[in-house]
């Protein structure tokens, strides 16, 4: 598991950006990386169409998002880390003020 903290510029709602792209992806039939299950307020879950495994992610205080990339087979966790950080650097490099990667195990 790896764990991604994206700090935004200026106060930008990282999270909400993110919600809205995959939206607009979802709907010209082109998204990579799209939304899995359920809707719930202030979380997401995404699957990555080759890559097996998710990414959830959150909204915490100041507009930091936090996610958590996991993959079935941890030799491929990379390409989904891959994936997601091109994600975010494609489409709100503007927005991002820093990318932190945190590497460890599940806590609890």
């Amino acid at each position: 598991m790896i764990s991604v903290t994206v700090t935004p510029r200026n106060r930008e709602n990282i999270y909400g950006l993110l919600v809205k792209k995959e939206v607009e992806l979802r709907r010209k039939s082109r998204g990579t990386l799209h939304r899995l299950g359920a809707k719930r307020k202030g979380e997401e879950k995404w699957v990555h169409n080759s890559h097996p495994g998710w990414v959830r992610f959150q909204q915490c205080l100041g507009g930091v998002l936090v996610a958590q990339v996991n993959s079935k087979a941890a030799d491929d966790e990379w390409q989904l880390l891959s994936s997601f950080v091109g994600f975010l650097h494609r489409h709100f490099e503007q927005n991002i003020s820093t990318i932190n990667l945190s590497y460890g195990e599940e806590e609890g």
